[in-house]
């Protein structure tokens, strides 16, 4: 199939829009490629024609009622989708990829409730590496998914259904989930973006547990900036689940990322995947200014180590309780293997892999404080399905190098496509930074991305930039005047205070605008006057989490500061004020009040000037 074929999120919505295509049409296509595709080991059970059918008059419908106003309702309208098969859907069985676990869900799982709700179309669940127990994508009873290209090779897993579902063109975006990897592997090997988010930032509840403690929902997308859309309407808290928490955003830096690969790195004598790892730096070193700095890998190493060859093996034996002993023989021999493993740990084993791992979580923080985000191969290798078959466990392994430590240290983390490999198999690489860092990482993927993929939009850097995660703490409303304003050279101030720009507006017409003297750069001074002196000036409004208000504040130079200002609309917000001395006479401050704003007054001077 031809990668133009495929179906894309924000293409998906300008189509709608433009009324080029319906969400019939969409769903006709997709049912016909689904019942075509070379690859119908993806799904394991799929939504009906019937239902769907329904689903799209219901969108359409909507449409014709709202017009435009049906996109600000429902952000993915008529986006198609598909969920991992561990992943609640009511109507729908919940399999794991094991008959004899199988149940009815009456409920949906959160996350899927809220795709639906934003408009999204459900085609079906996909296949999985049983019990989301494998980075490898073979061990399902139902087959093994085979990469979207090659028949020889594996897909990687656990994800492998939804990963390939996306690859070939079959949805626009897939849920995974990840707790060693199964979110970020298999995108690695079908040319896909893979985002798992910070844990808890996004619901778990309706999901089969792999390792409760360690899971995360997972995103498969073609672009970073739709997998950034996608998860801007999933992460929402829920007070239901125990594991969810208000994860508060790192922000964007003014300043460059610090980029860091560790050493030493291993390839498994992959040359080719060697290869294409060092041509994608080479790139983005040349193109993007980042060279790696390199640190230690030992304390990554020894955490992920924890996972599979520690106690952690028995969270996973705890998710299947009674059923792995009475229906032994129902699951797959690896998996089953891999499980028991969890017999020979004890309740002391557990408590102290803890201790373990909080050691090694302080060594990881310090190691982020000279760094911001790590740069690592998405998988060393890429295995042939004969690979997999002559020794499960180790090719297994291999698989989760750069991928098994981030749940476990409580990392985000980014897989993006970038250098295919010297003999023409998808490769890529995966940032990963500390919790609460997921918009930095998707700014950097979608940079790196437009180097290396030709439908990647230039500007899905900027417009994931403007759009930072639905706050889930305490904001204060700004009211910036001058150098704030988005555009201007102070911007970057509040987008590193992780705020979010609400909307342009006016001041009541009480106020007066200067220009102040001798200022760098450039500001200006809004001063509160009785209202038959003063007009309306242009405005921004922001929302600033509470936590960086102080620290922002702290930066305000004098003679300006954070005062009271009311809107045109009579709303009373924090804003910039300047004191009466700024002003005055001798201060060398314009009255540009005419201009009606800073960015009017800002162009004429310009004009003037040329």
């Amino acid at each position: 199939m031809s990668k133009d074929a495929r179906f894309r999120v924000r293409a998906l919505l300008d189509a709608y829009a433009s009324h080029s295509t319906t969400p019939r049409q969409v769903v006709e296509t997709l049912i016909a490629r689904a019942e075509a595709s070379s690859r119908p080991e993806v799904w394991l059970s799929r939504v009906s024609a019937a239902d769907l059918a329904s689903r799209t008059a219901e969108l359409e419908a909507a449409h014709a009622r709202l017009g435009a106003g049906v996109f600000e309702r429902m952000p993915l309208f008529g986006v198609p989708f598909a969920v991992k098969d561990n992943i609640d859907v009511a109507g729908m069985p919940t399999t794991a990829a094991c008959d004899a676990f199988a149940y009815s869900p009456r409920t949906s799982a959160f996350v899927v409730n809220r795709l639906l709700d934003a408009g999204a179309i459900l085609i079906g669940k996909t296949n999985l590496d049983q019990f989301a127990t494998g980075l490898v994508g073979t061990r399902s009873p139902n087959g093994g998914v085979r990469q979207f290209e090659s028949d020889l090779h594996i897909s990687g897993g656990s994800s492998s259904g939804s990963a390939v579902a996306v690859a070939a063109g079959l949805v626009a975006f897939a849920l995974g989930t990840d707790t060693a990897g199964s979110g970020r592997v298999p995108a690695g090997f079908n040319e896909l973006v893979g985002l798992k988010p910070t844990a808890g930032l996004v619901s778990k509840r309706g999901v089969v547990p792999a390792c409760r403690s360690l899971d995360c929902v997972s995103i498969f997308a073609h672009d970073v900036g739709d997998a950034w859309e996608v998860l801007l309407q999933m992460a929402k808290y829920d007070g239901e689940d125990g594991y969810a928490r208000r994860v508060p955003s790192l922000g964007l830096t003014h300043t460059a990322l610090r980029l860091a690969v560790p050493e030493p790195l291993t390839f498994f004598e992959d040359a080719h995947a060697q290869q294409a790892f060092a041509a994608t730096l080479d790139t983005i070193g040349t193109h993007l200014a980042l060279t790696p700095a390199r640190v230690p890998f030992a304390p990554m190493q020894r955490a992920a180590a924890l996972l599979y060859d520690g106690p952690w093996v028995a969270e996973r034996r705890a998710a299947l309780g009674s059923f792995f002993e009475t229906h032994r023989a129902d699951i797959d021999p690896v998996v089953a293997q891999v499980i028991e493993k969890a017999d020979s740990y004890s309740a002391a084993d557990a408590f102290n892999g803890q201790y373990t791992l909080a050691a090694l979580r302080r060594e990881v923080e310090a190691l982020f404080e000279a760094v911001d985000v790590l740069i690592v191969p998405t998988t060393p290798t890429h295995p042939t399905f004969d690979e997999v078959r002559a020794d499960p466990i180790r090719t297994n392994s291999q698989l989760g190098v750069y991928t098994n430590f981030v749940n476990l240290l409580d990392l985000c983390a980014l897989a993006v496509p970038a250098v295919r490999r010297t003999d023409g198999l998808p490769a890529g690489v995966t940032l990963i930074a500390p919790a609460g860092a997921d918009q930095r990482l998707a700014v950097l993927g979608a940079q790196i991305q437009a180097l290396f993929m030709a439908h990647a939009a230039a500007d899905d850097a900027a417009r994931i930039a403007a759009r930072p995660l639905p706050f889930e703490e305490p904001t204060v409303t700004l009211a910036v005047v001058g150098a704030h304003l988005r555009g201007q050279p102070l911007c970057w101030q509040l987008l590193e205070a992780a705020a979010r720009f609400v909307e342009t507006t006016t001041t009541s017409a009480q106020y007066r605008l200067y220009a102040l003297a001798g200022t760098s750069p450039p500001k200006p001074a809004l001063v509160h006057t009785p209202r038959e002196a003063g007009q309306p000036i242009e405005i921004e409004l922001w929302e600033v989490p509470l936590r960086s208000f102080g620290a922002f504040v702290a930066r305000v130079p004098a003679p300006l500061g954070i005062g009271s200002v009311q809107t045109a609309g009579g709303l009373v917000v924090k804003g910039f004020i300047c004191e009466p001395s700024g002003v005055g006479p001798g201060s060398g401050a314009r009255d540009i009040t005419g201009f009606g704003g800073w960015r009017a007054w800002l162009a004429t001077a310009a004009e003037a000037q040329a």
